[in-house]
């Protein structure tokens, strides 16, 4: 008795039929809502309680206690302190990432790993170590302190010692964006501008610098955003002096610390909606890096 084949045409439905979907690859409905539920109520916790409460706080007495706490003298040398080191230090750092970015991704040198892992190192130092380094190098027993006092050069307890440690804790921001966007872009369109003739300035405005002017926005807003809230490297150099030396944070903990806890959560009010405009910018940057990269 023998056993009848299939037709060429069943044979070839069923090789092509789509399989079905494994349900083991589909999570439970129970476990979704859990860890949705956990994401939600750590972020509530953790972001959305503490900013509610600052804002209530501020607003606690009122808005006339308020607009005096933010338009004190004191707490307005603050703010226009902390605008100031971020006018310096972000295009500082800005330029530093780009050009350290380019150097990285486009040509090969000798102690281009060491740069690499130098652009890290304010990551892994502790602010209040960076500070400390500052404070060893050009305080007034430091390494350079006695010609800086010689010279008349005041840099610790001022405002070049708050640049300074605030341009090296946020020097890795610009870098850090830029470099994987770079990688993944290649030499091929630079080398095409260059073989067409183009100088090597042409070939950065014109090709380069357009690749990367998103990331690069993405950068200096992170970076803008850590320059105006950094509080432990500034706080070793700034020494406290008030209307001098004291930027927004600090200004903020020395009114916590003397029981004007309205006044204090009026200035942290600033801060936090510094942190709101950046967490805007942010997700607004990252939509549209998501677009072009959809596009291309």
């Amino acid at each position: 008795m023998s056993v009848a084949s299939p037709r060429p045409a069943d044979w070839t439905a069923a090789q092509v039929a789509p399989a079905r979907p494994a349900s083991a690859l589909a999570d439970p409905t129970w476990v979704r809502v859990a860890l949705i539920g956990t994401a939600l109520l750590f972020l509530g916790f953790f972001l959305v309680l503490p900013l509610a409460t600052v804002f209530l706080q501020a607003f606690a007495k009122g808005w006339r206690v308020y607009l005096e706490a933010i338009s004190d003298p004191i707490a307005l040398a603050a703010i226009r302190l902390t605008l100031l080191v971020a006018a310096i230090s972000v295009p500082l750092n800005a330029v530093f990432g780009v050009v350290a970015a380019w150097a990285i991704t486009k040509f090969d040198f000798r102690g281009k790993s060491l740069l690499v892992t130098a652009i890290d190192l304010p990551f892994a130092v502790s602010p209040v170590v960076s500070g400390l380094i500052f404070v060893l190098l050009f305080g007034a027993h430091g390494f350079f302190g006695p010609w800086l006092q010689a010279h008349g050069v005041k840099v610790i307890f001022a405002v070049p010692g708050i640049v300074l440690a605030t341009t090296f804790i946020t020097f890795p921001f610009v870098a850090r964006e830029l470099i994987p966007i770079m990688e993944e872009q290649g030499t091929e369109e630079e080398e095409a501008a260059v073989s067409l003739g183009a100088s090597g300035w042409q070939t950065f405005r014109r090709v380069t610098l357009p690749n990367v002017s998103l990331g690069l926005l993405y950068g200096i807003v992170l970076l803008n955003a850590r320059a105006m809230g950094e509080f432990g490297a500034v706080s070793v150099v700034s020494g406290h002096i008030r209307g001098l030396t004291n930027t927004m944070p600090l200004h903020v903990e020395i009114l916590y610390n003397e029981y004007q806890s309205a006044a204090a959560f009026a200035v942290a009010s600033l801060l936090a909606l510094l942190a709101l405009a950046t967490l805007v910018a942010k997700r607004a940057l990252e939509w549209r890096m998501g677009r072009r990269a959809r596009a291309a």
